[in-house]
């Protein structure tokens, strides 16, 4: 998914994000969202906690949009998800859906679709564009797009794609489904950059769940629905709760409703990164030559070819970039 914000913030990330200054109970703390539209009469509104003021990476997770439930069709709807061409550089993105379906197209050549329970993982690179269209009979769309932060030493790499549907791990009072890394003894195939976690957590009312974790990792719940205790923390619809290195254990407990939830984590990243529309770079400088290739390839014709390259077989037009902020893009360390 693009960062469709017409005035995307300057965000500076920082491996191991601020400390807040009164430790939370068990040390994590509770990430509420802000709500962010992402542009046009009808268009989709997310609620976006990562970036967010106290914290700007759980390992190399870089940002985290929840959507939905939300009707398709109708006076109310939304009209779906119709993200036209956009290019990323930097990061993978990582689509997960509850409800719908999405058909994906990139420079790279993949097309393919994403549904429920399936992930799908872009691997920008140096660089790639895509597009994102819920398709015909979605009817409802639900889901969260991720982004990961590469490492310097993988973030020039080729573009690539990878898709993997998770068999359920079930167990009393849960059923979870391991995308990334391990957990619960299920192991997921897809290769990462870094060493990370990502599974969705099905609980039922009053279940309680320890896992066993690497304590190297910091982690991050995101609530999607239902009432959940996360490390002694209560959390409540649509939260990010974080829990710093440290713990070999996660606790989770439900309350008296069905929880469904995002687990997500990794080692600290231990590089400073500058992340501004769709990129994910080092400098300020290294952001505008992105801004610029990009620009260069949108013609009044259309996306010619460039760094970016062009999603196969989609006839959308391109999104073009915002304007950059009159002030330097800075990088901390």
């Amino acid at each position: 998914m693009s960062n469709l914000e017409e005035r995307p913030a300057v965000v500076t990330c920082v491996a191991g994000g601020a400390q807040p200054s009164a430790a939370p109970p068990r040390g994590t703390e509770v990430i509420t969202p802000r709500e962010v539209p992402l542009g046009g009469p009808r268009a989709m509104t997310v609620r976006r906690t990562l970036p967010s003021r106290s914290r700007s990476l759980i390992g190399a997770w870089c940002f985290v949009d929840h959507y939905g439930p939300d009707p398709v069709s109708g006076p109310s709807g939304s009209g779906g998800m119709s993200v036209a061409p956009h290019p990323h550089t930097g990061l993978q993105t990582v689509s997960w859906l509850f409800t719908g379906e999405i058909i994906h197209r990139d420079s790279a050549g993949h097309h393919a679709a994403v549904r429920p329970g399936e992930l799908n993982l872009m691997t920008a690179g140096r660089g790639i564009s895509h597009s994102e269209v819920s398709t015909a009979d979605t009817e409802v769309l639900h889901g969260a797009q991720l982004w990961v932060a590469l490492p310097d030493d993988a973030r020039h790499g080729e573009p690539g794609f990878a898709h993997y549907a998770p068999p359920p791990v079930t167990g009393p009072g849960y059923e979870a489904r391991v995308f990334l890394g391990s957990l619960l003894g299920s192991q997921s195939p897809v290769a990462t950059a870094t060493q990370l976690l990502g599974a969705e957590l099905v609980l039922e009312p009053g279940a309680h769940l320890s896992l066993t974790v690497d304590p190297t990792f910091e982690h991050g719940v995101l609530l999607d629905t239902g009432a959940l205790t996360v490390a002694g923390q209560a959390a409540a619809d649509h939260d990010l709760v974080y829990v710093p290195p440290g713990q070999d254990r996660l606790d989770l407990a439900a309350e008296d409703e069905p929880v469904r939830a995002l687990l997500i984590g990794g080692p600290p990243f231990g590089e400073a990164i500058v992340m501004w529309w769709n990129f994910v770079g080092r400098t300020h400088e290294e952001v505008v030559a992105f801004r610029g290739a990009w620009q260069g390839q949108i013609t009044e014709d259309g996306l010619v070819e460039g760094p970016f390259g062009r999603p196969t077989g989609e006839r959308l037009p391109p999104i073009p970039a915002p304007e950059l902020p009159g002030v330097r893009l800075k990088e901390r360390r």
